[in-house]
């Protein structure tokens, strides 16, 4: 299956304490769960104001159905073609 990375504007994410990230956590992990078992959650990485979010899912379609049945946004929806690293050098 292919890998997305999600952008999702969210005003104070950084700013967030653990157990809100959580309850939003479980939350995505619930919509998975229920809807689409088959889609993975890898990863997030929290910022000020945003989350980036990898997920391996059959399309962007899924992806955005996740995010409005979670109640998180997905304002960019991306596919990853290429995943480099300092390996890549070698």
């Amino acid at each position: 299956m292919p890998r997305y990375i999600i952008e999702r504007l969210i005003p104070g994410a950084g700013e967030m304490s653990m157990p809100e990230l959580q309850v939003l956590s479980q939350t995505s992990c619930s919509v998975l769960r229920d809807y689409w078992p088959k889609v993975q959650w890898v990863r997030s990485h929290v910022t000020a104001d945003k989350m980036y979010c990898e997920y391996i899912a059959p399309d962007e379609e899924v992806i955005r159905e996740l995010a409005r049945l979670g109640g998180i946004p997905a304002n960019v929806v991306s596919r990853v073609v290429a995943t480099i690293d300092p390996m890549t050098a070698e």
